[in-house]
């Protein structure tokens, strides 16, 4: 078997790049063509993202790859959830995108709701619930008479806009459309009953595609341009987690997944979505995946905490793994519930903790050690408690951890995660998104025929570490103190509460909070 070429695009919420990968038959190796920044665009009161100035990006990788004469398979496309743009009959777009930080959702799930109730909701979509899904965006945009909703033809998803861009077709890829809270995964299509309370008809949208078919080619205003030929355009996992999951490289099905960086999306992969009152009690989602699979999992905190501890630090090392080894210089015993809501978004991280700490009548960490092993900790304590929920519905055991993306470089992390799980922690691949992107084209090529062949593809690309667990006892009564803690704090100050306390407590200091604004107005 010769080797072949395939580009993935690789679009997150603050950068993007375009990847050539190239496969022999039995590993694939990767080279960044381009790398670019993706801004969020403030204008006229609201968060948008420059989809023009993105496709531009994507025409130049292209143009890279003709320039230096490589022969591509196929082009493949992956971005964040959620958000999307509108064109018009004449195929023009229209407009700029929101971002999914645009505070204009704010509120616009209870006002859904009135016309669905959430349960409904849920049960039609198990997906959780948060403002920014797709289906509270334009429901708020109907409401609010947006002007490029009116004139819409057309509204695809961010992948899927890009991809009609490159190719006039008009698709509607599956993983990405599973994050809408929009999709139905039983009838593998959006759901009627909710369309029509949205008040949008369903041909608005793209043809229902599946990843791995090939969607059309590049225009011939695209060849000219970029230099390239006739090339297959593939609908991967549009969605960038689907296709990460798509690059585990486990050998069975008894492992839990955990896509760690900023946030971290644990979960598992089942045939089926699992939409019951215990999903929905624990608020768990449903999320489309390769090849028919459900990713049934949570989304829960990552190194957000850290990075923004980070930027507080005064005489700490600057390098991420300098900074990360201090945690062999203490033993701070001190922990936090990283998902608890004062935790999302404070003026200052370090004070944040401490008033946690203080509030639990814990030791209140005072040095840049001290805060990462109090983080760490307790991130790898709460993997546990998810995994534990995650066991109740998991169809079979749940016997390994497989850690993709770049939080999988921090070894304290991933070995505390081994000792609070007791259980093995396998990590890589560090580049997953970009990996599971290229798979689903050589899948779509042809080249392999199986999920389980794709993922030894990704084994033997890359290089894996696997962590072993360690004093496993003193990790058993770490997480009862864990418990204990979280469940403390959560009885002294109840979500809501604590949600108003805190905003109080920014505008008694003159500091705005806009975010919690609304909530204090309702």
């Amino acid at each position: 078997m010769g080797k072949t070429n395939y580009l993935a695009v690789d679009l997150g919420a603050t950068s993007g790049r375009t990847v050539l990968a190239t496969y022999d038959g039995q590993k694939i190796e990767m080279r960044e063509l381009t790398r670019f920044k993706n801004p969020i665009i403030p204008l006229g009161g609201h968060m948008y993202w420059n989809l023009p100035a993105l496709y531009y990006e994507v025409l130049t990788g292209l143009k890279k790859a003709a320039d230096e004469g490589i022969e591509l398979h196929s082009i493949g496309i992956d971005t964040w959830g959620c958000d999307f743009a509108y064109f018009g009959k004449d195929g023009q777009l229209l407009g700029l995108p929101y971002c999914y930080r645009d505070g204009h959702t704010e509120g616009a799930q209870e006002k859904f709701f009135e016309r669905m109730p959430a349960e409904d909701v849920y049960g039609r979509t198990g997906i959780q619930f948060m403002d920014f899904n797709s289906l509270f965006q334009l429901d708020t945009i109907k409401r609010n008479s947006g002007s490029a909703l009116e004139a819409a033809d057309k509204i695809l998803f961010i992948p899927d806009a890009l991809i009609y861009m490159l190719t006039g077709k008009a698709i509607c890829e599956y993983t990405v459309a599973s994050t809408s809270q929009m999709l139905n995964p039983v009838t593998g299509d959006l759901d009627e009953d909710i369309l029509n309370t949205l008040g949008i008809a369903r041909e608005k949208f793209g043809k229902l595609t599946q990843p791995g078919e090939v969607v059309g080619q590049l225009t011939p205003q695209v060849q000219e341009y970029t230099g390239l030929g006739a090339i297959d355009v593939v609908a991967v996992a549009g969605h960038d987690t689907g296709s990460a999951v798509a690059a585990v490289p486990a050998e069975n099905e008894e492992y839990a997944y955990l896509s760690c960086g900023t946030w971290s999306l644990l979960g598992i992969e089942t045939p089926n979505a699992i939409i019951n009152e215990e999903s929905f009690k624990y608020n768990f989602t449903n999320e489309g995946g390769i090849e028919g699979t459900t990713r049934f999992l949570k989304n829960i905190c990552g190194l957000w905490i850290f990075e923004q501890c980070r930027k507080e630090f005064k005489n700490a090392p600057e390098g991420v793994a300098e900074l990360v080894a201090l945690c062999d210089t203490t033993d701070i015993k001190s922990l936090i519930d990283p998902d608890a809501p004062c935790f999302s978004h404070p003026v200052s991280m370090t004070a944040a903790i401490n008033d946690y700490c203080t509030k639990t009548g814990q030791v209140v960490p005072q040095t840049p050690a001290e805060y990462c092993r109090v983080i760490f900790r307790s991130l790898a304590l709460r993997y546990r408690q998810v995994i534990e929920i995650l066991r109740g519905f998991a169809p079979f055991k749940i016997t390994k951890l497989h850690v993709i993306g770049g939080g999988s470089l921090n070894r304290y992390l991933m070995q505390y995660a081994a000792n609070s799980l007791d259980m093995p922690v396998i990590c890589g691949p560090v580049e997953g998104t970009a990996l599971g992107n290229v798979l689903m084209q050589i899948k779509s090529a042809g080249k392999v025929e199986t999920l389980p062949q794709m993922r030894a593809i990704s084994a033997a690309s890359v290089e894996l570490k696997t962590y072993t667990p360690q004093d496993t006892a003193e990790w058993a009564e770490a997480y009862g103190r864990f418990i204990e803690i979280q469940n403390k704090y959560n009885k002294q100050y109840p979500q809501e509460i604590r949600i108003m306390q805190l905003a109080f407590e920014f505008f008694e200091n003159g500091i705005d909070y806009p975010q919690l604004l609304p909530h204090l107005e309702n």
